[in-house]
């Protein structure tokens, strides 16, 4: 079995928070079974890692846990967050914007040196 797991956030953006919850929840099962687990942030999912913004999202309606509760789920198992630097740039998030939750920014050859490798397994949201 696989035990390395990349994960790249596209289409998972707060516009639509009904689909926000799943890769968190799954990104902490994976870790949870000893699975390194590592989710780039491109386009208008990094939005997510700015402050304030996942606090204040639901999976579902009426729902108790927000986005970012499943976030630092997935982040206190060892799971990394990566936000795409130009995705940043455009959205207008600083460093100083970020969730403490954030490892840090890395682009499309991070994720594309992970895509390619053998050892990794992918999913994309």
């Amino acid at each position: 079995m696989a035990d390395k797991l990349v994960m790249m956030l596209l289409n998972t953006t707060p516009e639509r928070p009904h689909e926000c919850g799943a890769p968190f929840f799954q990104a902490a099962a994976a870790a949870a079974m000893d699975i390194e687990v590592e989710i780039y942030f491109a386009g208008k999912s990094a939005a997510l890692l700015k402050k304030g913004v996942a606090e204040k999202l639901y999976p579902s309606d009426g729902g108790d846990k927000s986005i970012y509760e499943f976030m630092k789920d997935a982040a206190d198992l060892g799971v990394k967050f990566y936000a795409c630097g130009g995705a940043l740039t455009g959205h207008g998030i600083s460093a100083g914007d970020l969730i403490a939750e954030c490892t840090g920014a890395a682009g499309g050859a991070a994720y594309m040196a992970r895509v390619m490798d053998d050892e990794w397994k992918v999913l994309g949201y």
